[in-house]
């Protein structure tokens, strides 16, 4: 079978051949943010360089060039997706989609006593904007829990899509502290059976796996540009057509309108209604980029090579004493969170940051989940395509050396 040649892949970011504190970089963060290849930083210095410019309203060269530059990122989104392009918004990231669907679709929705659900695996950007729209229309908010490995309870959920005032679902793809991959496709079609909307946030499932929106069939979906080899500050949401035209913009300003009187204002079409001002045209720019980078990777063979990193590192952490993993369902993305008794995942990482090694510490902006799971606190090492066979014997051997110190 052909291989996956991470280490071919990791000479496309320049980032990954500086030190950290004097050692050779081992970058496992990635669930929060990824590095860039040379061609999305390429493409963005170009725009600035060459191409500088607002989009939608100049008529002059640099104007033309840039908002062709700019809509030839929101095709390349939607082909990648699977969808139409007029159903692609672009946001600041993953929490300003969930936040405009939240304020633009949900608030203008809901009724007294209608249900949203959540999962116990939130992050608290799918938390929060629901907790906002209840507040504001005297929704109820229920929690569908999750089993000790970390994957949905599946019965409960049921109990809850059933609920006859249940309106929406809004779940991780992906749970960023877990790994835990949700099965989507069948839970949007049993929640459409109940006449139950989706909502689903795809920051760590856009990076590992190849999404088909139209087969997954869900109402909306969001992303993060960062999060994809993408510059930060740029995400899309994702809502079907029937719906467009009858949310309402939450945020007001130029280029969202269709005519605006001192007594009156009415909103533009489609998705435009919903990017008021000036755009991230370079992000956009990225993210197209990052996209069409993406197009030269084999997806099944990044993702078999990212759960063989995770299983190498389960093997060379055998001998760890105290050591408990955070989520175990089969099939989960590379993602490794864990607690080792009598050590603070504070004092760890700061002390793998010593060694070259990045990794993340804390409650991830899951703190219900933390609550789950007894911690208030976790470490975690996540994978992406240019994580390699040696970044993974580096973590384990500094990680085991130093648990001997700290304990």
């Amino acid at each position: 079978m052909k291989s996956f040649d991470s280490y071919s892949i990791r000479k496309d970011f320049p980032i990954l051949s500086r030190s950290n504190r004097g050692k050779p970089l081992v970058y496992l963060d990635n669930a929060a943010s990824s590095q860039k290849p040379q061609c999305v930083i390429d493409a963005v210095a170009h725009y600035y360089a060459n191409t500088n410019s607002n989009v939608h309203r100049g008529v002059y060269e640099l104007a033309e060039q840039a908002e062709v530059l700019y809509q030839n990122a929101r095709y390349n989104v939607a082909e990648w997706l699977n969808v139409s392009s007029d159903e692609i918004i672009f946001t600041r990231g993953a929490t300003d989609g969930l936040n405009l669907i939240a304020q633009s679709y949900a608030r203008h929705f809901l009724n007294d006593g209608d249900v949203i659900i959540l999962s116990e695996m939130e992050h608290h950007a799918n938390i929060v904007p629901w907790q906002m729209v209840a507040e504001q229309k005297g929704a109820i908010i229920e929690v569908a829990p999750i089993l000790d490995d970390g994957s949905l309870e599946r019965e409960k959920l049921s109990e809850l899509l059933s609920l006859p005032k249940a309106k929406i679902l809004s779940l991780c793809h992906v749970s960023n502290v877990l790994g835990t991959v949700n099965p989507v496709k069948e839970l949007v079609k049993e929640a459409h059976n109940n006449d139950v909307k989706v909502v689903l946030d795809g920051a760590q499932s856009v990076p590992h796996l190849k999404i088909d929106l139209h087969d997954l069939d869900c109402d909306f979906f969001v992303f993060s540009g960062h999060k994809l080899f993408a510059p930060m500050g740029i995400g899309i949401a994702f809502a079907k057509k029937e719906y467009l035209n009858d949310m309402v913009p939450y945020q007001g300003g130029g280029d969202m309108i269709e005519q605006v009187t001192f007594s009156k204002t009415t909103y533009a079409k489609g998705v435009q209604r919903f990017e008021a001002g000036t755009p991230n045209v370079a992000g956009a720019i990225g993210l197209g980029e990052a996209i069409r980078y993406l197009k030269g990777i084999n997806f099944q063979l990044a993702d078999e090579h990212e759960k063989k990193l995770l299983h190498l590192l389960r093997e060379q952490l055998q001998g760890l004493n105290g050591l408990v993993e955070h989520g175990t369902t089969e099939g989960k993305a590379g993602v490794f969170c864990f607690s080792i008794d009598g050590v603070h995942p504070h004092d760890l990482a700061t002390l793998l940051d010593a060694e070259g090694i990045a990794i993340r510490t804390g409650h991830h902006c899951c703190q219900p989940l933390m609550q789950r799971l007894g911690h208030d606190s976790t470490a975690r090492a996540s994978f992406s395509i240019y994580n390699t066979e040696e970044d993974i014997a580096v973590f384990a051997k500094s990680l085991l050396k130093l648990v001997k110190i700290l304990v």
